[in-house]
């Protein structure tokens, strides 16, 4: 029986209100990064959202932009736990970082969140700006990846911005799929239980589910994605999302847009501010900032 769309947005909106249930551990705050922090606020079509802007340590806007949207199944507000990430890539890759506090559902119902997404890409691309708009990354974790992964198809359908890389961890690309259907032996089920919820919230019209913008990785799609931006994809054997990501990473590798598929072994959904070594969330996000530099270069 579907989820009543009453019922997972009174659940939506009371997680909304509980406080950050994913602080990262001591060892992976990464605090010992310097960063300046400046806030701002940026127009989109469905109004305007904050951002936290992570700059180098040495104050400068460095050389590019990344624009980063949290994770949170798509309803729940919490930039905050990017923090770390954050401040590894303005530090190691020397670019400013924009942490958006996108809408979220179900105040902002699909495509909404992806629209907004697209809209901070051409904002930070902007010549308006004190960073070099032309180099712009796009990146985010979970729903925020699905987000990153949506307005960079949007920007290749209309020709603008230029995005020079997408930065994918474990994102949502197939809701055609029912979540608990992703279930398998060796999987967490958190996502499983979450997903009716989550999915209804966002985007309650199944029918609009198979939409290029929120599963690029189901059969629905199969455009030709030549000259997309190149993108960094990070998956995780734990995570019951692993299988369409890896589904997407063959489509981009089969237009030439794969940079890298990074498959990490014996951890799930969130494993970088959850449970994971320091010493591999660290590879992980060098990683990140290695190609960020590249991409930029």
């Amino acid at each position: 029986m579907p989820m009543p769309v009453w019922l997972a947005d009174t659940v939506a909106k009371l997680m909304q209100r509980l406080p950050n249930n994913m602080p990262a551990r001591a060892d992976l705050s990464f605090d010992e990064i310097t960063a300046t922090l400046r806030d701002a606020t940026i127009p989109t079509r469905h109004g305007a959202v904050d951002a936290t802007l992570y700059l180098p340590p040495d104050g400068s806007t460095g050389n590019g932009v990344y624009v980063n949207f949290h994770g949170g199944g798509f309803v729940m507000r919490h930039p905050e736990q990017d923090d770390a990430l954050c401040r590894y890539i303005a530090a190691e890759a020397g670019v400013t970082v924009v942490n958006v506090d996108y809408i979220p559902a179900p105040q902002s119902r699909f495509p909404g969140p992806v629209e907004q997404a697209y809209d901070v890409a051409v904002w930070a691309a902007s010549v308006e700006r004190p960073w070099l708009g032309e180099k712009l990354v796009l990146g985010g974790q979970s729903a925020g990846g699905a987000l990153a992964a949506g307005a960079a198809r949007l920007a290749l359908e209309a020709g603008t911005p230029h995005v020079s890389l997408q930065v994918l961890m474990y994102p949502p690309l197939d809701l055609t799929v029912p979540a608990k259907t992703k279930v398998s032996e060796g999987k967490e089920t958190l996502l499983a239980r979450m997903g009716p919820i989550f999915d209804t919230a966002y985007c309650p019209d199944v029918g609009l589910r198979t939409d290029r913008l929120i599963s690029p990785a189901s059969s629905a799609d199969s455009a030709d994605l030549t000259g997309i931006s190149p993108a960094l994809i990070v998956t995780a054997e734990k995570d019951i999302l692993r299988e369409e990501e890896i589904r997407y990473a063959a489509r981009l590798a089969g237009v030439g847009a794969l940079r890298e598929h990074i498959d990490l072994a014996n951890v799930g959904h969130g494993f970088n501010v959850s449970d994971a070594p320091r010493e591999l969330v660290e590879t992980v996000y060098a990683a990140i900032a290695r190609h960020v530099r590249g991409s930029l270069s």
